[in-house]
């Protein structure tokens, strides 16, 4: 049972090695190029997903009393696929069913499986790049990226941790204590690793793969059944990798129902009920802090793995090159419409203005080249369209709407419908108002602080309130750099400074990036450090009296 396991060694071991490293690595290329994946990849990824639309979605042997899904693309039109949906009853027995086989499979058939899973997704990627696209509103290149090669990578990192924590210490020992004149006491120890139970993904509209494959691969590689809880408008990519998982397992001669799909529509779901049996022992959920704390008061029979909402800032003291720190912030506010975990919200500027290569700039002179570099970025339309893509919600836009009157109107949202450009709010610090939560869309509010020292203050204070996945600085004073350092650290959030060029502040590398810290509000988890996995089993050991050969 361990061929795949063999299969695929080279690349488990380049993976480890690279998570130790930190350094930039990926076996999944990222460029959706012919030359990479296929001169007919692109076509035919798109005619795969063509032929998926108004049609029962296959799922062999798995459990299916009805049939559901209600998916929209945010680009027009119904998905008209429906899945093979169970009542919660019979997905925890089916799970329950496979988690004997699964354990007893061990680490190296277990991780070969995962492997061969990840591999077989990224030979798909075009297909997960137009299920992604379509369910979550990311333009195309994005959907490829973060629906298919770096989500591959985030399940591989969590594989590789994985192993290297199932295989810290020795599976066996032979215990000798002298005992002076008297004969050595001597034990033989066995340790096994016992998978924690049955294990759930909640997943989310917006990124539908990238935030749950480290739970999924990270669960199944130490032993623990996983039912797939995709959100009801972003079902189809996660339904295509339950599919390919549960291929795999069967070839492999383990229980396909090792991996579940559970489908729900709005006003019928199945979340609560799922997440509250006595039966689900872990939880890897990416979605509102409201949610994770029904989570945190209602399924405490479960180990929680969480990221949640939080307010991601950024600082500007001082720049040595304000042009391309206006395009720099342009992209990160409008990539996705500002529907990222990582995305930009409140930016704090002295009120007094800051010192540049250009010479010193006022508050409303920052504002206004922010505002331009965006009006320059989404110029021309087609540009526009891959940079923000369209909102995942139709809710985001309506809440857009209800901002303006929240704040001095420094760039107004353009577009209709479901696409829609960055709204630019100047507001005042300590003025209450909607920047001092999480406002979730294509927002951003221009914040007037003292001085930079006080933006940094108020940044990471708002991160160890309401919680920050990123943060961002950008100055020339090296000891106020130092300071600042210092303060997003004891807030427990992730700190760029200085970013231009082709480097964004929403961008979180696998191998390298520990995505969340787990240290504030937005997440109790961080992808994929060893905490992400090594609750997922324990280590149980039986010992007995070495007997003596006869």
């Amino acid at each position: 049972m361990t061929a795949l396991f063999d299969r695929h060694r080279e690349m488990l071991d380049d993976a480890v090695k690279a998570v130790q490293s930190r350094a930039f690595w990926t076996p999944f290329p990222e460029v959706p190029s012919g030359k990479i994946y296929g001169e007919t990849a692109k076509t035919d990824g798109e005619a795969a997903y063509a032929a998926l639309l108004g049609q029962p979605f296959a799922l062999p042997g798995h459990p299916e009393s009805r049939r559901a899904g209600a998916e929209v693309s945010p680009f027009g039109g119904a998905l008209g696929i429906t899945y093979p949906a169970a009542d919660v009853p019979a997905l925890i027995a089916a799970a329950e069913a496979a988690a004997p086989a699964l354990a007893e499979a061990g680490p190296e058939a277990r991780v070969g499986i995962c492997l061969e899973i990840l591999t077989r997704l990224n030979r798909i990627s075009f297909l997960l790049g137009n299920a992604t696209m379509h369910t979550t509103g990311q333009a195309f290149a994005m959907a490829f990226q973060a629906g298919g090669p770096h989500a591959q990578d985030r399940g591989l990192e969590a594989v590789a941790v994985a192993w290297s924590e199932m295989t810290r210490f020795a599976r066996d020992a032979i215990w000798e204590k002298p005992q002076g004149k008297a004969a050595p006491l001597v034990l033989e120890k066995h340790w096994t690793l016992v998978p924690r139970g049955l294990a759930l993904t909640i997943g989310c509209n917006t990124f539908p793969t990238w935030n749950s494959y480290p739970g999924i691969f990270a669960s199944l590689a130490t032993g623990n059944p996983v039912i797939v809880k995709p959100h009801p408008g972003a079902i189809l990519p996660l339904a295509l990798t339950v599919r390919v998982a549960r291929e795999v397992l069967a070839e492999a001669g383990l229980p396909a129902d090792a991996v579940l799909l559970a489908v729900d529509e709005p006003g019928a779901e199945v979340t609560k009920a799922l997440a509250s049996d006595p039966a689900i022992r872990l939880i890897d959920y990416t979605g509102s802090a409201t949610f994770g704390g029904w989570l945190r008061d209602n399924a405490r029979q479960a180990q929680l793995f969480t990221e949640e909402t939080g307010v991601n800032s950024i600082t500007l003291a001082a720049t040595d090159d304000y042009a391309g720190m206006c395009a720099n912030l342009a992209f990160s506010l409008s990539l996705y419409s500002g529907q990222m975990c990582t995305a930009p919200q409140n930016i704090y500027i002295p009120r007094g203005g800051i010192d540049t290569d250009e010479g010193h700039k006022s508050f409303d002179a920052v504002a206004a080249a922010l505002a331009g570099a965006i009006d320059d970025l989404l110029a021309d339309p087609a540009r526009a369209a891959g940079v923000s893509g369209a909102l995942a919600n139709p809710a985001t836009a309506a809440r857009l709407e209800g901002l303006r009157g929240q704040g001095r109107v420094v760039r107004d949202s353009a577009g209709e419908g479901r696409l829609r450009s960055p709204l630019l709010l100047a507001v005042e610090d300590g003025q209450p108002g909607p920047q001092d939560g999480e406002c979730f869309g294509p927002v951003a509010f221009l914040i007037a602080v003292a001085d930079a020292d006080a933006g940094i203050t108020a940044a990471a204070e708002i991160a160890r309130r309401k919680g920050a996945i990123t943060a961002a600085l950008y100055d020339t004073d090296e000891p106020r750099i130092a300071r600042a350092i210092r303060a997003f650290a004891d807030a427990g959030v992730n700190l760029s400074i200085n970013l231009t060029g082709n480097i964004f502040v929403n961008q979180s590398a696998a191998f390298s990036d520990f995505h969340v810290t787990g240290g504030n509000p937005a997440g109790n988890a961080s992808l994929t450090d060893t905490a992400f996995v090594a609750s997922r089993f324990t280590r149980v050991m039986w010992r007995r009296p070495l007997r003596q050969a006869t």
